[in-house]
């Protein structure tokens, strides 16, 4: 499973960028122009991919309502990105954090340092994965820049034998990793602005692709009203005034009316439903029970 050296020089994103050959000669204006003008590439390689996401995002959708999880597993950037996307869907939409997990490479000392050698090691994937009690009801993202990474491709191998769903998100087309993937997503963002660093283009084109199957799943489970956090649960003063602002935008009540309300309610759902249905506090919980915390079908809108 060992990338040989042959194979490294015809990876896209192992290629020399010829329009950036010159980058350490250039002004610093030029030099920014340069980045910016490949950073153009992603978005047009996300577009292209943008209907196996759907279908990924779909898949992922009807396993966690099945009571699957989703998993991200991943070396170097594409690991850190991975756990990166999974740690934000408590803070952003109060689920569990079992719901959504990252898993990198050499563990969490590998999210601040280099750890050598462990994206080479496909058993560590699997024990990382048993580790982390994964099933065949759970969902595994591989993330690899290059389609390659012997520790994704060990994981998605596991994950085969037991029967999980597996989505290969990498940025190499045909690569190895979008061959084994039940699902492929592959932005071909093209050679870096320097060479082989993924960090860049494909970094970027990673973390696009995984806010979108995170905020998309969150969405389709029923966790935002319109284009509101509804599912927010108020840590912070900060976040407190969020949830307040989602109040007065889904009501129309003033600040002060909002924030009685939201108090009275106890959780930003319950007040909508206690607003638009006139009803009390019990009873609205209750109809959002009955409607799994789908706000739009607790208020009779599906």
């Amino acid at each position: 499973m060992k990338t040989t050296m042959d194979e490294f020089q015809t990876l896209i994103t192992e290629s020399r960028n010829k329009a950036t050959e010159n980058i350490d000669r250039v002004s610093t204006i030029d030099l920014l122009q340069m980045m910016h003008d490949a950073d153009g590439a992603v978005m047009e390689a996300i577009a292209q991919e943008i209907h196996n996401i759907a279908c990924a995002l779909d898949a992922i959708v009807e396993r966690l309502q099945s009571g699957g999880r989703l998993f991200y597993l991943g070396a170097g950037t594409s690991g850190r990105l991975g756990v990166l996307d999974a740690s934000e869907c408590p803070p952003t939409f109060n689920t569990s954090p079992e719901m959504v997990q990252g898993i990198i490479a050499g563990g969490d000392v590998a999210l601040r340092h280099s750890v050598e050698g462990v994206e080479d090691d496909a058993e560590a994937a699997v024990e990382d994965l048993q580790g982390h009690n994964f099933t065949k009801f759970d969902v595994l993202v591989g993330v690899a820049a290059s389609g390659r990474t012997p520790y994704v491709l060990g994981g998605i191998s596991y994950a085969h034998l037991l029967g999980a769903m597996t989505i290969g998100l990498s940025c190499v087309p045909d690569s190895k990793l979008a061959q084994v993937a039940h699902y492929a997503i592959t932005p071909a963002v093209g050679p870096e602005v320097i060479t082989g660093s993924t960090r860049m283009k494909a970094g970027t084109a990673t973390k696009l692709v995984l806010n979108m199957l995170s905020t998309g799943t969150m969405i389709r489970l029923g966790f935002v009203y319109g284009n509101l956090m509804v599912n927010l649960h108020p840590t912070n003063e900060k976040l407190h005034q969020r949830a307040r602002r989602i109040v007065m935008e889904a009501t129309g009540r003033t600040r002060e009316n909002a924030a009685a309300l939201l108090q009275q309610a106890g959780s930003i759902k319950t007040a909508i439903v206690m607003h638009k249905l006139h009803l009390d506090r019990e009873t609205a919980e209750q109809r959002v029970a009955q409607a799994q915390g789908r706000l739009r079908k607790a208020l009779g809108e599906e």
